[in-house]
């Protein structure tokens, strides 16, 4: 049961369900789009574990991506529940679960290799490659046959660190047979094979060795691979290098005390002291790739950060592409880069990006080296679904075992067969400061109004015995006249709001909540009439 992640990017939570016990893979958390507004974040819709609370055994993580682990600290509000992951997974949920002011205790750290059990499942954690350490696939035993998730993946033979993929262990999971593959979906599209990590490294050596400035690099704070690559070449070209970002520094911290990352202290200074070098000696690692409004990137392309600012000679690496709904952020801060003076380099200008996500040959050699009888792809927008399942019918993976699923959906598998037989929650539950579910469609729809045509409120006091009005109207306006220009307007708006309260006395209404709803239709096609706006409408009737 894929709870999200599937006909969208982020969200990624998927259930195993057998009669008597239920597991978690991932609990991930999704940015809102342009349509939700002041939304902070999105979660995953957990009535479904609600309703089954008693069999809920444990969450796997497959990383720890916020994409995959960033939903963990609402979901532990009310489950307690195993947490299993790697150890750098589990460092990222424990410094989150702090965030959110509460102590969560029930961790289980594996290495790849391990399995554990949980009532009927077992489930093994087999090493993947991502771009961030501790990546893992897992084969899940179950009652009725073996679910394979991929988790995210690409298949790197030349990995940062020395350790590729488990290909013996994902191939000895194929050989003894697996019932459904869930897979990674996001590089669907995309021919060929993902490039090694090491491009990176091939592009930073040429950056490194053209700079006569400060070289700034933006990263994804959890990209431990390459954070290590600038560090390698900060030391290779002798330069200091600082970290910015409060999410930056505590990967740092987590995966240099886990072993994940090796930095010469000598090397290392704090933000504080950059001014203390020359430009020619200084590397800067930040956070804001994506463009994030509040980010460190985003910050010092507007002169806005009080550590650091942006000067001619600085060269910028923006060492990501960006996500599907963040071009607009990511393509602004760019532009203010360049406007300061800055060689900016980004996406995939000289290789300073590489994804961590396989691409079709990737993405047929595990089809073929697990070869499923049926196959479900996730973890990408619909047409990526689609595209994936069209891959592993290349593969022979029949046509009727392949299942492009929604959020929500329910696959059943018996000793007959697989089949979807139905759909459950897979909604979105909004986040908007210390709310969580309070915000729907109906808030989002008045938040819509209210950002492009603006609000009227009319405040006056009626004399209830006999319907005349004693003070009033007022009218208070945001967003839909340019004030020095609205008096006359704003004149003519009171005269027919007096209009429709002595129609209303004539008409014998009394009912206040009857002269409102005529205050506001009667003032909505007013204004419509002279601006062609649709303003929210709020009358604020007082009787004395």
């Amino acid at each position: 049961i894929p709870l999200g992640g599937c006909g969208e990017i982020g969200r990624n939570m998927t259930l195993v369900e057998s009669n008597d016990d239920l597991i978690a893979i991932d609990c991930g958390l999704m940015f809102p789009d342009d349509e939700m507004y002041g939304v902070d974040i999105v979660i995953n819709d957990f009535t479904y574990l609600r309703d089954r609370k008693d069999k809920f055994r444990a969450v796997l993580i497959t990383h720890g991506h916020e994409d995959h682990i960033g939903g963990i600290p609402y979901l532990l509000r009310e489950f307690d529940v195993p947490i299993v992951g790697t150890p750098l997974s589990l460092a990222l949920i424990k410094a989150k679960a702090r965030e959110h002011r509460f102590d969560h205790s029930n961790f289980r750290a594996i290495e790849p290799g391990d399995a554990v059990e949980y009532g009927t499942m077992r489930a093994e954690f087999i090493h993947v490659n991502h771009s961030v350490a501790g990546a893992c696939a897992l084969a899940i035993r179950t009652p009725v046959g073996t679910i394979f998730h991929t988790g995210d993946f690409k298949f790197d033979q030349t990995p940062i660190d020395g350790n590729p993929p488990d290909f013996a262990a994902i191939a000895k999971v194929g050989d003894e047979g697996v019932l459904c593959m869930l897979s990674d979906s996001t590089n669907a599209e995309r021919p060929g094979h993902t490039l090694s990590e090491r491009m990176v490294g091939e592009a930073f050596k040429s950056i490194f060795a053209h700079a006569k400035g400060r070289i700034i690099i933006a990263s994804f704070a959890s990209n431990v691979p390459r954070i290590q690559q600038a560090v390698d070449h900060a030391v290779e070209f002798d330069r200091k290098i600082a970290f910015l970002g409060r999410s930056l520094l505590r990967v740092v911290q987590h995966a240099s005390e886990l072993g994940y990352l090796e930095i010469p202290r000598d090397n290392v200074i704090k933000i504080e002291e950059v001014d203390q070098y020359p430009p020619e000696r200084l590397v800067v690692m930040t956070t804001g790739s994506q463009g994030e409004p509040m980010s460190a990137l985003a910050r010092l392309a507007v002169r806005d950060h009080r550590l650091l600012k942006i000067v001619p000679g600085d060269t910028v690496v923006v060492s990501a592409t960006p996500i599907p709904g963040n071009e607009k952020s990511v393509y602004r801060t760019i532009n203010h880069l360049y406007k300061l003076g800055a060689t900016v380099i980004h996406g995939t200008d000289g290789r300073a990006h590489v994804s961590g996500h396989a691409s079709q040959e990737e993405l047929l050699l595990m089809l073929n080296l697990i070869r499923p009888t049926y196959f479900m792809p996730l973890h990408g927008e619909y047409r990526m679904l689609v595209q994936h399942g069209q891959l592993a019918m290349r593969t022979g993976v029949l046509p009727e075992n392949i299942f492009v699923v929604e959020d929500g959906d329910v696959l059943q598998f018996t000793a007959q067969g697989g089949d979807k037989i139905g759909r459950t929650y897979g909604g979105h539950v909004m986040v908007d400061g210390s709310g969580v579910g309070d915000v729907g469609d109906v808030v989002l729809r008045d938040r819509k109004a209210l950002s492009s045509d603006g609000i009227i409120m009319v405040v006056v006091t009626i004399d209830s015995a006999q319907a005349r009005v004693i003070a009033g109207p007022d009218l208070v306006t945001r967003g839909v006249f340019y004030l020095p220009e609205s008096d006359g307007v704003l004149s003519e708006l009171r005269a027919e709001l007096m209009r429709i309260i002595e129609s209303c006395s004539v008409e014998g209404i009394r009912d206040v909540n009857t002269v409102k709803e005529h205050i506001r239709n009667g003032l909505a096609e007013s204004v419509y009439a002279r601006t062609k706006r649709r303003p929210i409408v709020i009358p604020v009737v007082m009787e004395i």
